[in-house]
């Protein structure tokens, strides 16, 4: 049994609530803001962006553009570009699926043509990304050439999200969907989950964003802190003690400018792939 449209944009702007809710060292939450930027840019910018991202039938590359504009248009800022480009072929991917999520992803990849291309170009170009830079292959200032994914494995081997193209969203189905789970079994609740998928995205590989701006030594540094900060609070259930470790993390990320947005980015596709895997289940059984 497939999910309605009003599903999936519920499941979108919950997974983009509870990744602000939690406390994410360095990034914007609702504990503390950060980098010129607000928890509630970011509650608005998934709420005027659920319709766009989920418009029947729409390409990939047209739901992107689609919620840059409006963003752009309503919020005046990059809030949310990372968590479009991943969102964009999940949402489309939950249309279709009635099951296997994952196996409707990799038709909707597949699928994927230069007009997606030019599509997430433009959308890139409107969001403007700080420290985007220029490519030699595939420059979102030039014209595109080849689908999607092709472009995508040209920067895989220095962005997070292009790797998620070129991969399958490996590092969401295997590595977030995994901490997510395990958090889940473990007993973890409120924020907790979030945060331990959040922590192992930012210990597993130097953040991109982080990267582009700062460099990758920076950002290897951030992930070694990151491995860590992660060690620590899960071996301790103080939920007080916890926080301490982690507020006290966010706000030497802050003070030096550093701000994991691509590993907050992976978080929320993350929760998606999440949330509709679970309503996918509960509509199968409930059939």
């Amino acid at each position: 049994m497939m999910l309605s449209r009003e599903q999936i944009a519920s499941i979108y702007v919950d997974s983009c609530r509870a990744e602000i809710d939690a406390l994410k060292p360095g990034n914007v939450h609702r504990f503390a803001d950060g980098h010129h930027m607000t928890a509630q840019q970011f509650l608005e910018s998934a709420e005027i962006t659920a319709a766009p991202i989920t418009f029947p039938d729409a390409s990939v590359g047209e739901r992107v553009l689609a919620s840059a504009s409006i963003t752009r248009e309503k919020v005046g800022t990059n809030t949310n570009l990372g968590i479009l480009l991943l969102c964009a072929p999940l949402a489309k991917a939950a249309e279709i699926a009635s099951l296997d999520l994952r196996q409707s992803l990799q038709d909707v990849i597949g699928a994927m043509d230069d007009r997606d291309t030019r599509d997430v170009f433009a959308a890139i170009r409107l969001a403007n990304p700080g420290g985007l830079g220029k490519s030699e292959t595939n420059d979102v200032n030039d014209e595109p050439v080849g689908s999607l994914v092709e472009a995508m494995r040209q920067a895989e081997h220095r962005d997070s999200v292009a790797r998620q193209y070129a991969t399958g969203f490996a590092d969401i189905f295997a590595g977030g969907l995994s901490a997510h789970a395990k958090a889940l079994a473990d007993g973890e609740t409120g924020m907790w989950p979030t945060v331990f998928v959040y922590l192992q995205m930012l210990s597993t590989f130097p953040d991109s964003h982080i990267a582009r701006k700062h460099g990758l030594v920076i950002a290897e540094e951030v992930r070694g802190q990151a491995e860590d900060i992660f060690r620590e609070i899960a071996r301790t259930s103080d939920t007080k003690a916890r926080e301490r470790t982690l507020l006290a993390f966010d706000s030497r990320l802050k003070a030096s400018g550093l701000n994991p947005g691509t590993s907050a980015d992976l978080t929320v596709a993350t929760l998606f792939a999440a949330g509709v895997n679970f309503a996918l289940q509960c509509a199968n059984v409930n059939a």
